[in-house]
């Protein structure tokens, strides 16, 4: 009897007929079912995402090859056919004007001019207005203050006094770019005799405009604070 009962209280799915399978069986039949919902949202997730990419680089293509491109960079849309409109008229004989403000003996100034100013200058002299200026600081007395010390202001005022003289760009700014050449020695007499000499420059005119009222007259050009 112990062993009877024993028997009958075993898992009906540990028996050997085909009736004991039957609720193992209905199991998985309503698990497989149940999976099928999630395979169906899984490939319509990916035909969606696929779309999306594909509308996206279509129309990414589209609006790249409608703007032309100019230096490699696509033109602004809103400035899209300036350039060709017939109703703007464009002065050939109006000069753009063309500034560079500099230090005298700042290293950065050498690379400025010789990097940028000088190329610049070598395609479109003819067609700019070209300003060199130097940056200062007033002071209380009525002088300027000048970053790298008193003898950068003495090289401004020499640069400002050969711009004053000479005011052809390519005589005073090739005198400038000598003197950059060597900031570090600026204003030592022999560096602006031997530019000068390079460049055509009376020394002794320079030298005058340079001492004359303590560097006032050459002061009259443009400076920046």
């Amino acid at each position: 009897m112990d062993e009877k009962r024993a028997f009958e209280q075993l898992p009906i799915t540990q028996g050997s007929d085909s009736g004991s399978r039957q609720p193992a069986d209905d199991s998985n039949r309503r698990h497989h079912h149940s999976r099928r919902p999630l395979h169906f949202l899984t490939i319509a997730t990916l035909i969606l995402s696929l779309w999306a990419f594909y509308r996206a680089t279509t129309s990414s293509s589209r609006r790249w090859q409608e703007r032309p491109l100019i230096w490699g960079k696509p033109y602004p849309s809103h400035l899209k056919g300036v350039a060709t409109t017939p109703n703007i008229k464009l002065d050939e004989n109006t000069l753009v004007p063309f500034e560079a403000h500099i230090m005298s003996k700042c290293p950065d100034a050498k690379d400025c001019l010789e990097l940028m100013v000088l190329p610049a200058m070598q395609r479109v002299h003819d067609k700019v207005n070209f300003t060199l200026s130097y940056i200062g600081r007033p002071t209380a007395n009525d002088g300027v203050a000048c970053k790298h010390g008193p003898e950068e202001c003495l090289g401004n005022i020499i640069e400002l006094c050969a711009q004053k003289l000479y005011p052809d760009p390519k005589t005073y700014l090739g005198f400038t770019m000598c003197m950059t050449k060597q900031y570090s020695h600026i204003p030592q007499r022999s560096l602006v005799e031997d530019c000068a000499l390079e460049h055509a420059l009376d020394f002794n005119e320079l030298n005058n405009c340079a001492t004359e009222d303590d560097g006032a007259v050459g002061m009259g050009a443009p400076t920046r604070a």
